[in-house]
């Protein structure tokens, strides 16, 4: 680079510098360098300001386009919202009629499963046997109900159902269906508390209908065991049932009281009497045949039966879903009383008319931290 003055240089050189050294040529072209170098460095720069301002018009515009979405979106829901506050009824119709399918779901499953466990005891390649002429001996006696003499020839079922009932929970059962429906209607009851009974104030139980499952239809298969015998008529001793079921195989175990070498026995805890399964076929039928027994048990002789062994499977049960018409379930019953004071305290609450009530038939009640079964019986009123 040629210079035209010592003003119009870059670099001013000092008077005493030797013009004849090498050094100065060294010093000229370490300066261009680091001008080319800073001139460079100036250009990249230049770069990324014109790089940055790009990208911030960019970013203003994305800005301004997000403001315009926002506030278009602002103004449609200010013009939906008098159309969701119309909604709004429907929809809370809906979400109660998907629970309403989801509970009614659970109890088809539930069906499903009990059908399922009775259709696989079913038994393959049986033949219905006829139900024997003779059986079990049971006491009987009249208590003076009579009814019209329509379908002498139907065996008629009585269902007994019994259900767990939690505690702080009662059912109350009205004389009247009426009264009972008004309660469900009711749904929440205040009952005021017996202050004699050390306790002031209110409690607020709800009312909630009981339904139960209920066989519409039945279907039994019965079949004859031909080597077993079922005894009846046992006595009440001051024995065991161990003992008693000794006693009784050691006496039919005799040849020569018609039996003979017993199998197996078990007693039936539901009916009180006793299952003796032979060895050899031909015993059951001779016992049977015979009809009755004095076994001598101890210093006394007792007439026993021996009748054919009839076993049942069920073939087909159908249920279907009931609600009780007279009965009503109180759950949530604090336990601030004795059960007596709070049976009391219900009963006297749910009979009064101007509280809904009406004439209670029955009432049980469960306290909290308890567990009962409740037994339901067919309604012959």
């Amino acid at each position: 680079m040629v210079m035209d003055s010592e003003e119009e240089s870059f670099v001013r050189l000092p008077e005493e510098l030797n013009l004849e050294d090498g050094c100065l040529a060294m010093s000229l072209e370490l300066l261009q360098q680091e001008i080319e170098k800073y001139k460079e460095l100036c250009l990249a720069a230049e770069q990324e300001g014109l790089e940055l301002a790009t990208a911030r018009a960019a970013a203003k515009q994305k800005t301004q386009g997000l403001q315009k979405e926002a506030k278009r979106l602002r103004e449609k829901l200010e013009r939906e919202k008098p159309l969701s506050g119309e909604l709004e009824p429907s929809f809370q119709a809906l979400c109660l009629a998907k629970e309403e399918r989801g509970r009614l779901l659970e109890q088809k499953l539930e069906l499903g499963k009990q059908l399922a466990v009775l259709e696989g005891r079913q038994a393959v390649g049986k033949e219905q046997a006829k139900v024997p002429p003779t059986l079990p001996e049971r006491r009987m006696v009249f208590k003076g109900h009579v009814v019209e003499a329509e379908n002498a020839d139907v065996l008629v079922v009585t269902p007994q159902i019994q259900r767990a009932l939690p505690g702080g929970c009662a059912l109350i059962t009205f004389e009247q269906p009426e009264v009972a429906q008004r309660i469900l209607e009711m749904k929440w009851h205040e009952v005021k508390l017996d202050e004699g009974a050390g306790c002031e104030g209110q409690m607020r139980v709800e009312a909630r209908p009981v339904e139960l499952l209920l066989p519409s239809a039945l279907e039994i298969e019965l079949e004859q065991s031909p080597r077993c015998v079922l005894l009846s008529n046992l006595p009440r001793l001051d024995l065991s049932e161990e003992q008693l079921q000794d006693k009784l195989e050691l006496f039919f175990s005799k040849q020569k009281n018609g039996g003979g070498e017993v199998e197996h026995r078990e007693l039936l805890s539901d009916s009180g009497h006793m299952v003796l399964a032979f060895v050899q076929d031909g015993v059951a039928e001779q016992l049977t045949k015979k009809g009755r027994f004095q076994v001598p048990i101890g210093k006394q002789t007792y007439e026993l039966k021996a009748t054919p062994y009839t076993s049942g499977e069920i073939r087909d049960l159908q249920l279907r879903l009931s609600v009780c018409a007279k009965t009503v379930l109180l759950s949530g019953i604090p336990d601030v009383l004795d059960e007596e004071s709070m049976r009391d305290a219900l009963e006297i609450h749910f009979q009064k008319p101007s509280r809904g009530g009406g004439e209670v038939d029955a009432l049980g009640y469960v306290p909290a931290g308890k567990w009962a079964l409740a037994v339901f019986e067919e309604d012959v009123d």
